[in-house]
């Protein structure tokens, strides 16, 4: 593990040892991914409904927990609109508390009660937010920290669209809580320019994808490894349902369905159906069916190489940017 370098509100309050977090990736933060950003010092959050049941949710907590040698993760919990669907939710949350689970992130729809319970049970909560104003309203309903959303983002980003850095240097004048920047980061460069900002970390999905612990086909990764930044897509802003993903025969179907006027979700079909990137992309390396969640920052991506390893270079490239600013900066005249 890297020693510690940078102390930030986030690290105080995770815990943690780098000013780093590891988004809730759908299909993909199992208790192998989660338990090897908890070892490399940072916070991951395991995502309940990436799995078949609350029987493999449950023991996924309990492996991690073993992986981590009882050191602390987190638990995404993700909110739909709709009331009826947010059931499980209330019950993965049970889950997770059972087995000592005390760090969350959460996104989505109007949390605030789900925060209160949380606290009463001595939880720390992030809440994920796609833009200033829904960052401010979890602020308000008790949310101990924020990761706020730019339109870089990788999967669902929201309405938002507006770039991270510009979301980063609002909230450094609007927010009390820490505020962690998310959406297109994936070099040591940008967390350098958050913590400049003011802002206490950032929240890294993409760049992580192509870490050994991600439980995708080799096929995949290697795929990555030849992205750049042009290499994703915003499909479906039409329809209030922005979803940025891979450029591949899937997204151009659906580019060409929602161009020519899809009025709703049903005439994509089985397209949209996150299973066919489980199925096909993720374990059959089939890179050119499903909606393939990924945001620009993969350009970073060099090799398939340990987690550990990526947050080492990203910590020494934040440095190396740091070190170099008081060199650009003129010694103040003495007063005559």
């Amino acid at each position: 593990m890297t020693a510690p370098f940078f102390r930030t509100r986030i690290t105080e309050l995770f815990g943690i040892d780098h000013p780093i977090l590891g988004g809730g990736l759908m299909w993909l933060s199992d208790a192998r991914y989660v338990a090897a950003l908890v070892n490399a010092g940072c916070m991951g959050f395991v995502t309940p409904r990436s799995f078949a049941d609350d029987t493999a949710f449950a023991a996924a907590l309990v492996q991690c927990r073993e992986l981590t040698r009882g050191r602390p993760f987190g638990v995404n919990l993700t909110l739909s609109k709709r009331p009826e669907a947010n059931t499980a939710v209330r019950r993965w949350m049970e889950i997770a508390l059972a087995h000592g689970v005390r760090h969350f992130e959460t996104a989505g729809y109007a949390p605030g009660e789900l925060i209160g319970t949380l606290h009463a049970a001595g939880a720390v909560v992030l809440h994920k937010a796609p833009g200033l104003r829904h960052a401010l309203a979890a602020e308000r309903a008790g949310a101990d920290a924020v990761a706020l959303v730019g339109m870089e983002e990788g999967g669902h980003p929201g309405a938002n669209e507006l770039p991270t850095m510009l979301l980063g240097a609002l909230a450094a004048e609007q927010l009390r809580v820490p505020v962690v920047l998310a959406g297109g980061i994936g070099h040591g460069r940008q967390l350098a320019a958050v913590l400049a900002q003011g802002l206490d970390g950032v929240l890294i999905g993409s760049r992580f994808l192509v870490a050994e612990e991600i439980a995708t086909h080799p096929a995949y990764k290697r795929h990555l490894l030849d992205c750049d930044e042009q290499s994703t897509v915003r499909l479906l802003h039409t329809l209030g349902n922005t979803w940025r993903v891979l450029r591949n025969e899937t997204a151009r179907e659906v580019e060409a369905i929602e161009r020519a006027g899809a009025a709703d979700h049903a005439a994509f079909g089985t397209l949209i159906d996150g299973r066919a990137t489980r199925d096909h992309c993720y374990a059959q390396g089939d890179w050119q069916r499903g909606m393939v969640s990924l945001g620009p920052s993969i350009a970073f991506a060099r090799r398939i190489e340990p987690l550990a390893a990526i947050v080492a270079e990203l910590l020494a490239q934040a440095r190396a940017s740091l070190a170099r600013l008081p060199s650009l900066v003129s010694p103040v005249p003495e007063p005559a």
